[in-house]
């Protein structure tokens, strides 16, 4: 654990440093103001640059001849490499439960997401900064790399509630509440609750203390989403008691075996609520 706990500082300056050259916003060759000396008159003038080619090399460096120059290949999969010291490889998450996974998400969704990394509309450090000088075409690149990834998800966690806290959960996210305006999860995120395609991410395959972290960002207003913010308004109704029934109970399932977001076609034309983030039917 402390030896990747010490690789991922690594990785993600590098894997940063390698997203912002081959985005085009940073480059170690950019060139340099010329050298300037200071005259009597406080006037500055052009000092000549120190000859370069008529220095000799010393007896220990020209004796060791340079070594071979490592290749690295130009594709998203290096690119992304800061993004996976954190979400796993593939984007598959890890084991710690606040770094969700990507891999297979809806394309609209996770471009979305960087876009609200980038905007300020969601709050995390990391992802603002690798992100905030990522132009939208390559933050499209990047959510188009991640969703068509779809390696083996992680077991369930073990529910460590009561019968009856899971099966309220199982209600609200099934069915919902409609005294209290809650709509199922279902009813937006698919009845497998795997997601919907261009943009609605899957709620299965995700860690507890992560759905949790995200209902609460939503209640604060940590994280929001394009108006209207339809998941804003459904934190706000939810007990405390309901949030917790519900995480737990979404955390326990069983990921189907090859999910993958279903067709916005199998869901009604009209959504329980006016959501920013997807877009009407029969819009581009």
């Amino acid at each position: 654990m402390a030896k990747r706990a010490a690789l991922q500082p690594r990785a993600l300056f590098f894997g940063l440093a390698y997203l912002l050259v081959s985005a085009g916003t940073w480059s170690a060759d950019a060139p340099r103001a010329p050298a300037t000396a200071t005259t009597s008159a406080g006037a500055t003038t052009p000092t000549a640059s120190a000859p370069t080619t008529t220095r000799s090399a010393s007896p220990v460096t020209s004796a060791v001849p340079p070594g071979p120059r490592t290749s690295i290949p130009d594709t998203m999969a290096e690119r992304v490499a800061a993004c996976v010291a954190c979400h796993g490889s593939e984007g598959r998450a890890t084991t710690d439960g606040y770094y969700p996974r990507i891999a297979g998400k809806p394309e609209g969704y996770l471009f979305n997401q960087l876009l609200n990394f980038r905007e300020g509309r969601r709050q995390n450090g990391t992802m603002s900064y690798l992100v905030a000088n990522l132009p939208d075409d390559y933050l499209r690149e990047i959510a188009r790399h991640f969703s068509a990834r779809n390696p083996p998800y992680a077991a369930p966690q073990l529910a460590s509630v009561s019968a009856a806290t899971l099966e309220r959960g199982r209600v609200l996210a099934t069915t919902g509440d409609a005294a209290r305006g809650l709509p199922a999860c279902a009813a937006c995120h698919g009845s497998a609750l795997t997601g919907v395609a261009p943009a609605t991410p899957g709620l299965l395959g995700l860690p507890r203390d992560y759905l949790n972290a995200q209902f609460g960002a939503w209640s604060n207003g940590a994280r929001r989403a394009a108006a209207p913010d339809c998941m804003a308004r459904i934190a706000s109704r939810l007990s405390g008691e309901d949030l917790g029934a519900v995480t737990a109970y979404l955390a326990a399932q069983t990921v189907p075996a090859h999910a993958v977001p279903t067709d916005v076609s199998a869901l009604p034309t009209k959504l329980p609520l006016e959501c920013g983030s997807v877009p009407a039917r029969g819009a581009p």
